[in-house]
């Protein structure tokens, strides 16, 4: 009888738990800039503008409102692939062996579950909308895609939405015969999807040969229409990064997003039809509900409805300072980054019709999130559950000329430093209108949201978590970091960062440019072991240069700090437990350990390092 007692109180503890356990909502959103939302400029500044002008984002500002502002919210990787990898494991970009866009999958034995998998064993139902890059854990050899959520509305590129009539105007790559009569990619297409379902397309670039002038006068003819602007200057010329979007408020691919969220919700414990025509399943009111909702936007092409874009382009905004000066400081690897990027070739009008799109863009993206949180609170407020909502500003930031970039991949602030909100219907766990300016990270996500759902963090089996539980942060449980990482092989190849609340540092760590499988593993201790200069070093003094205008890491007087977070760096990045992989193979992968516990989180910078 004592043994049957104490099971039913086990049993009873777990029900509790249960139902106890909150909804909840994460929405992303990509390349959006944390000064886009009022609420954060107000808090960093005291001002509702950014350093550049007018921005507009009152749900955005009620839902700070309501619980607890990050304002230093730090992104592992400035591109959204490694960074959502890192945000869904909870894991660094170096340990999780995902830097840039590698279709990744389930068999190595290093893999760790990503946060849908994990709350389902937490008796969570999951569903995922819009863009969520599972570029992590879907694929593997003999495998095949596989859905990471109970449901998940498949969108991994916006062009599948489109491609069903569902939003405005898409770039995707053409397959087809090639002119040698194989199979392939036959060129990159864009089509526009008009208000009454017509699609038109018509190459802007093909392979092997050159587009034909029909297709070049009907690209004219759209350019003209939607006011298109293009990064002429960037590498990749044909980049939307201004225009007016064919379609109007509500219609646009993200709208219908969120029109399908809010189908799902609002379809508890029965069957319902998707957006695309198919019998699928709502969430079960019995289980609690993790909904990660993923907006396209601000990501170009920057394209803001009419009723958006036109009250923007009242607004004068301040262009960011670049000087060319600036790129004689800059290590190759950021110069070859620049060249990729520049904006250097814009007219002053067009830089400032980049920026009036992009903030009413995001805009645009803030009424949106208005919706979606409303829904989602509904469906808490039908079947009397709590709730935690995370808003996570930017899966990376966007420059808008600062470093002469309109682009992220950077090291710097605009590439990197976001920020997020965390609110809650436990108002005493999650007090409202709270400003924390502590450095958090973007793998601290994923711990926070298995903490909420009852999960004990410190036993072993979840030792793979890189970050903190928010929640530790916010009750003064868990040590500050004087330090957050990142790392990225895109555009320039391999670079890592290590930024603390005084100085940014990224560095090489890897020669050439993204890793080959035969290199897999090899020379892993280049980049602490050539002279400084090799590995292309970029230091900001944020005291003296809070804009990251000039690189001081060869600088006679900061040469000695640069030599001792290179070391600092690089041993973590590259020694502590760094994975290194060959996805192409089931389990083909090297783990360093020539550094365990590098990461320490700690700085311990030496009496006589620091400039004076």
């Amino acid at each position: 009888m004592r043994h049957l007692h104490s099971i039913l109180i086990s049993l009873g503890s777990a029900l509790m738990s249960a139902v106890a356990a909150p909804n909840i909502l994460w929405i992303i959103t990509d390349d959006q800039r944390a000064d886009s939302v009022a609420a954060y400029n107000r808090a960093m500044t005291g001002q509702d503008e950014s350093a550049l002008g007018y921005v507009e984002s009152p749900f955005a500002d009620q839902l700070a409102a309501e619980g607890v502002l990050f304002t230093h919210a730090n992104s592992n990787s400035p591109a959204c692939g490694p960074s959502r990898g890192s945000m869904f494991s909870g894991r660094y970009p170096f340990r999780n062996g995902h830097y840039a866009f590698e279709v990744t999958h389930q068999s190595p034995d290093f893999v760790r579950p990503m946060i849908q998998r994990t709350l389902q064993t937490k008796g969570y139902t999951t569903a995922s909308f819009g863009k969520s890059d599972h570029y992590i854990y879907r694929w593997g050899p003999g495998q095949g895609f596989h859905l990471v959520g109970d449901f998940d509305h498949r969108v991994h590129f916006k062009s599948d939405l489109q491609k069903n009539g569902w939003g405005d105007l898409f770039v995707a790559p053409k397959y087809g015969k090639k002119a040698d009569g194989t199979s392939g990619i036959v060129g990159q297409q864009e089509t526009v999807v008009f208000p009454d379902g017509r699609q038109e397309s018509y190459f802007i670039k093909k392979t092997g040969e050159t587009v034909s002038e029909k297709d070049k006068k009907r690209r004219a003819h759209f350019d003209q229409k939607f006011d298109l602007l293009r990064a002429h200057s960037r590498s990749n010329a044909d980049l939307i990064i201004g225009g007016r979007n064919p379609k109007p408020a509500g219609e646009t691919v993200d709208a219908y997003i969120v029109k399908e969220m809010t189908n799902y919700l609002s379809s508890a414990n029965k069957k319902f039809q998707t957006l695309a025509g198919e019998s699928s399943k709502g969430p079960s009111s019995k289980q609690p509900l993790f909904v990660q909702l993923g907006f396209h936007l601000p990501h170009t092409p920057v394209l803001p409805p009419q009723s958006f874009r036109a009250r923007f382009h009242e607004k004068d905004y301040t262009l960011p300072a670049f000087d060319e000066a600036e790129l004689e400081r800059f290590p190759p690897q950021l110069q070859h980054l620049y060249r990729a990027m520049k904006i250097a070739e814009l007219s002053e009008e067009e830089k400032q019709t980049a920026i009036r799109d992009y903030y009413a863009f995001c805009a645009y993206g803030d009424s949106l999130l208005g919706e979606s949180v409303q829904a989602f609170k509904d469906y808490c407020e039908r079947h009397q559950q709590e709730y935690l909502i995370v808003y996570t500003i930017g899966d990376h930031g966007w420059h808008l000329g600062e470093q002469g970039i309109m682009a992220k991949f950077g090291p710097w602030k605009q590439s990197v430093a976001n920020a997020a909100i965390l609110v809650s219907s436990d108002k005493e766990k999650v007090p409202p209108g709270k400003v924390v300016s502590e450095m958090v990270e973007f793998v601290d996500f994923a711990p926070t949201f298995l903490q909420a759902a009852g999960a004990n963090l410190e036993v072993e089996k979840y030792d793979y978590l890189d970050g903190y539980s928010l929640f530790d942060v916010l009750e003064g449980k868990q040590e500050s970091r004087d330090y957050v990482l990142g790392e990225c092989s895109l555009v320039c190849g391999h670079r890592a960062y290590l930024h603390s609340e005084r100085f940014r540092f990224s560095m090489r760590t890897r020669q050439g440019g993204a890793l080959k499988p035969a290199n897999v593993g090899k020379k892993l201790t280049w980049a602490v072991d050539v002279p400084l200069e090799e590995v292309d070093p970029a230091l900001f003094d944020l005291e003296s240069d809070p804009l990251e205008q000039k690189n001081v890491a060869l600088d006679p007087k900061y040469r000695e700090l640069s030599e001792f977070l290179r070391a600092k760096l690089a041993r973590i990045v590259l020694g502590d437990r760094r994975v290194e992989c060959d996805w192409a193979q089931a389990n083909s992968y090297h783990v360093s350990e020539f550094a365990l516990g590098a990461d320490d989180k700690k700085l311990r910078i030496p009496e006589g390092v620091l400039p004076r």
